[in-house]
Formats: structure tokens, C-alpha cells, sequence
């Protein structure tokens, strides 16, 4: 069937199908990757597809190998085209070195995976095309990497099965596929929504995904439709495909607290891949040339937005860049798919994924993911708060048992003769408004260092006030809160012992207007009587 046939069929969902694994150059978990053990081993898991790349010697032998030096896995800063042969069957054991195509393409024959030949350079179509040609590989080959490469191995063999690179957040149109005729469309997985996906089986293409090595990711790939996720888990993903799934909530179905904090857990965890290893790209601005956005602050959001969607499809969603509204009565989360975005966009590791879920102002569940340290904090409401498992506790201190707060001239918010003073040699973390200090902050700096505390400014909201949660520094103030930014982080110093307040004292952890304070409970009185008195002496000035 041409793809003019494919184009011409009337739109439909296809049958469910179950989740294809692309095994990333091997069974590259278990092996050294693109060796013979971790293809042999892929082979013999059952992986419908076995990705490899390759690359040609001097002398012009093809290879299986990734990168296009042999720094990274051999220690040699050298460029395979500039080695012959010999210098790569030199590298060690014949197991633990790079093989020939042809020493690969042996081991297909007979079985039910598919060799996936992927080459990230254009000019090494042809000579791959002639190794597999001669060795007559025939079906059992498919292509996919660089589009000028594809076209090369079109315009070769018109019966060739090709996955065509794609990286719209849009489906490709019939004119884009026209002449490469792709059996598959090859995505990488942040562009991926349900949507999309049914669009791409509407051109009769199938749909693939790289690179998924988390089981959260990978059964939303499944939810939505995806035919073939790559991954470097290969058993992992067969786990996942042979799993029955859980449908979408219902409206008015009582709101599931375990099942809502899986899947914000997920996501975190997601996002510290993702976010730690992806580049801003483009970088935009949104009010003003301090106010960035990035690619990646899109996209996550974007992912994050889909991935909700599907499991939680009446709820309502706030973020950081795409906006929304909450409705009374109705879940909603907000999400700041990355808090501190100019940090991130100048390359400085201090921001955050930040992502609540409320109901008529009351948080119920926090996720904060730190991508560049790793660390996941959440919390429950009236559960507890946990980083990376372990529970969150902070130690009760000598503070106003019953809530109330005093006046910022009250004795009690000074240590007395004796007392020790719970800011002394402490840190108080803040962040600008904008890119400018709020009212107040400069003389909270000067009240903070004459009691020997000094205050940090780092960039990100969220990580300042949730620091607190984890005993990294006494307090954070924010000069004007916002849910985005503040809600997950806020839940999770409450539900770790400590004392969140708004500009009037109140506790609270959703404020309707003025800035947040998160402290220690111990430090609580003290640091939001010296922030009042701050901003009371800006107003005078």
C-alpha cells in the first residue's frame, strides 16, 4: 500500500495494540550499548525493534557505534574516520568492542526484532545501505536518524521501511511525508500528545517515542496510543505493556489523594530527567527583558498539561505559561514547569518543577523536584511531607502555640537577655519581585544582619521556601506570593512542621494577596515580626 492509499483512507482510531519496545542500542541496561551481547541480548527479550548506529572507519568499514569519537567509551580522543578497522578491533575483548554492520546483521535472521539502523550524519546512508544491500537484509531492516539520510535511503530503495524524524509539536502534513513514505513518524516524547497521536495513525503512519526510561512516562506513551517507545529499559517496558491500565477519573468521582500524588511523583521524576539534561533552546521574553521563558519551560508544561489530561480529564490547570483558571468545587492544578527560568536560561543549576494540586484554595498534594540535585520533596495534606522517601520533620521550637502572632514591637520577638536569638548566625532566603526588591527587602537585609543573619537571593521561590521544609536555612520571605510558584512548596513546609504565614500573619498557604513567609517554628514570631517592621519603615520612607 502506497502512501497515497494510506492518505486516502477515512480517519479512524485504530484498534489498541500492545506497547512495541525499541531497544536503545541494545539491551543497553544490562550490556555495554551497540555491542553484540546487548543486540543478542535484546534479540532474545523479544524487542520488536533493535536500535543501533553506525559509523565508517577510515578504510571505510561500517561500524556499530554511537558517538562519532572514541573518548567517551574507549578514552581515545579520536575520530573514528580517522582509525582504520584494525584500530577499533584492537579496543578489548571482541564482546566489549565495537562490531561490524555485518557481524549485526548476522544475528537477525530467524527472529522475530527488527534492525533499527540510526545514523545522526546524512553521508553515512549510503555506505550502511550497501552493507545491509550485500548481506541481503532485506524486511528485517527499517531506518531511521538524520531526514537527508532518510531521503538518501529513499531515493535507493523505494521499498525501504523508514521512520521519518519529526520534532513539530504539530502532525506532519501529506505533502511532508510524501516522499520519504514512512511507516513510522519518530518523535521525541515532550512533543507527544493523544491528539497528535491519533492524527499521525490518521495518515496510516505509526507512532514512536525516544527516549523513555521511566515507567510513568511510558504508561502514558501507552494510554495515549504510542505504537513503539525506545527506551534503555527494556525490561522495564515490557513490565509496563503487559499492564492493564487505569481509566480517567470521572466527574464527581471522589478525588483519589494516592492516585493524584502517583502521578505528580511521576512527573517529578520526569522533569529531573528531563529538565537536567535538556537545553533552553530558544529563549524568549514574556512583560519585559528580565521575564524569560524558554523551550523547555513549553514544553514541560505542555507535557505535563497532556499527561493530566488523560488520567484527570476534569480537572481544571494553572500554569506558568499557558495559563488557565480554577472552578469552585473542582481540583485544579498549577504547575511552574521551571521556577527560576532566568537561572536556567544562563546555565546557573538552581531552579525548580513546581506542581499542586487545590481544591477551592486548600492544597492537597505538592510535588518539588530539584533536577540539578535530584531531590523530590512532596507532601499530603495532613500525610506528612517527604524528600526523596524520608520523612520531612522539623523540630517544634518555642513558638506561639496558638497561631497567634505578635506586634512587631512585641518583647516576644526579641530574645531577651540570655535567650538565644533564632536568627543568629542563620540564613533568610527572599527573591526579588521581578528583577527589583520589593518594598521592604533592603531594610529586612539591614534588620537580618545587625542579628547576625544574612539573607540569600538565589533566583527561584519555589527552592527558597521549600528549602526551609528540609532545615536549609531558618526562613523564606516572598514579597508578593503566587500560587504557580508557591503553592507546592508552601504545602510541603506545613506538612514538615513549619509555619507558613501571610503578610497579615494569618496561616495560611494560599494568600489573596501580599507576600509569604515560611519558617522554622522556632524562628516563625521573630522573622515575620522583622518583615513587617521592614515594610512598615519602606511605607514611612
Amino acid at each position: 500500500m502506497t502512501v497515497h492509499d494510506r492518505l486516502a483512507r477515512p480517519s479512524s482510531r485504530r484498534p489498541a495494540m500492545r506497547l512495541q519496545a525499541s531497544a536503545h542500542r541494545g539491551d543497553s541496561a544490562r550490556f555495554r550499548e551497540n555491542t553484540l551481547p546487548a543486540i543478542r541480548s535484546a534479540i532474545a527479550a523479544g524487542a520488536e525493534f533493535v536500535e543501533i548506529d553506525v559509523r565508517v572507519t577510515s578504510d571505510g568499514f561500517v561500524i556499530v557505534l554511537h558517538d562519532p569519537t572514541l573518548q567517551r567509551l574507549w578514552g581515545l580522543p579520536v575520530a573514528v574516520t580517522d582509525v582504520p578497522l584494525s584500530t577499533v578491533q584492537e579496543l578489548g575483548d571482541p564482546d566489549d568492542r565495537p562490531p561490524l554492520l555485518t557481524e549485526v546483521l548476522a544475528l537477525f535472521p530467524g527472529t522475530a526484532s527488527t534492525l533499527l539502523i540510526d545514523m545522526d550524519d546524512p553521508s553515512l546512508a549510503e555506505p550502511a545501505y550497501r552493507v545491509a544491500a550485500e548481506a541481503g537484509a532485506g524486511a528485517s531492516i527499517a531506518w531511521c536518524g538524520h531526514l537527508d539520510g532518510m531521503r538518501t535511503i529513499r531515493s535507493l530503495d523505494p521499498a525501504a521501511r523508514i521512520w521519518m524524524p519529526w520534532a513539530a509539536d504539530r502532525a506532519p502534513t501529506p505533502a511532508e511525508i510524501v516522499q520519504l513514505r514512512p511507516e513510522c513518524i519518530n518523535c521525541e516524547v515532550l512533543t507527544m500528545t493523544a491528539h497528535l497521536v491519533e492524527q499521525i495513525h490518521d495518515l496510516g503512519c505509526s507512532v514512536t517515542v525516544w527516549t523513555v526510561d521511566d515507567e510513568f512516562t511510558m504508561r502514558w506513551a501507552k494510554k495515549i496510543g504510542v505504537d513503539t517507545v525506545t527506551t534503555n529499559r527494556l525490561g522495564r517496558l515490557r513490565r509496563v505493556a503487559d499492564e492493564e491500565a487505569p481509566g480517567p477519573a470521572s466527574p464527581g468521582e471522589e478525588l483519589d489523594l494516592d492516585a493524584a500524588l502517583a502521578v505528580a511523583r511521576g512527573l517529578g521524576e520526569w522533569a529531573i530527567g528531563y529538565s537536567s539534561t535538556a537545553d533552553p533552546g530558544q529563549i524568549d521574553t514574556k512583560k519585559d527583558a528580565a521575564d524569560l521563558v524558554t523551550q523547555v519551560d513549553v514544553a514541560v508544561e505542555r507535557h505535563v498539561r497532556d499527561v493530566i489530561g488523560q488520567r484527570f480529564p476534569h480537572h481544571d490547570f494553572v500554569g506558568e505559561e499557558m495559563g488557565g483558571a480554577a472552578r469552585p468545587g473542582v481540583p485544579c492544578w498549577y504547575l511552574d514547569p521551571v521556577d527560576g527560568t532566568a537561572n536556567f536560561a544562563n546555565r546557573i543549576p538552581w531552579n525548580a518543577f513546581s506542581l499542586a494540586l487545590v481544591v477551592d484554595r486548600d492544597p492537597q498534594i505538592a510535588v518539588v523536584a530539584d533536577p540539578w540535585r535530584g531531590d523530590l520533596f512532596e507532601a499530603v495534606r495532613d500525610r506528612g511531607a517527604r524528600l526523596n522517601g524520608t520523612p520531612l520533620v522539623l523540630p517544634a521550637g518555642d513558638h506561639l502555640s496558638d497561631g497567634a502572632l505578635p506586634d512587631a514591637g512585641d518583647d516576644r520577638t526579641h530574645a531577651g537577655p540570655g535567650d538565644p536569638d533564632p536568627l543568629s548566625g542563620r540564613i533568610v532566603s527572599t527573591e526579588l519581585a521581578d528583577q527589583l526588591p520589593w518594598p521592604g527587602m533592603i531594610d529586612m537585609l539591614g534588620r537580618l544582619g545587625a542579628r547576625y543573619c544574612t539573607m540569600r537571593i538565589m533566583g527561584s521561590g519555589t527552592m527558597s521556601l521549600v528549602g526551609v521544609a528540609a532545615g536549609r536555612g531558618v526562613g523564606a520571605v516572598i514579597g508578593k506570593f503566587g500560587p504557580v510558584d508557591h503553592l507546592a512548596a508552601a504545602l510541603i513546609v506545613q506538612e514538615a512542621g513549619g509555619v507558613v504565614l501571610d503578610s497579615r500573619g494569618e496561616r495560611t498557604l494560599f494568600p489573596v494577596d501580599g507576600g509569604i513567609m515560611a519558617a522554622s517554628p522556632s524562628a516563625a514570631a521573630t522573622l515575620h515580626a522583622l518583615w513587617q517592621e521592614a515594610v512598615a519603615a519602606s511605607v514611612g520612607d
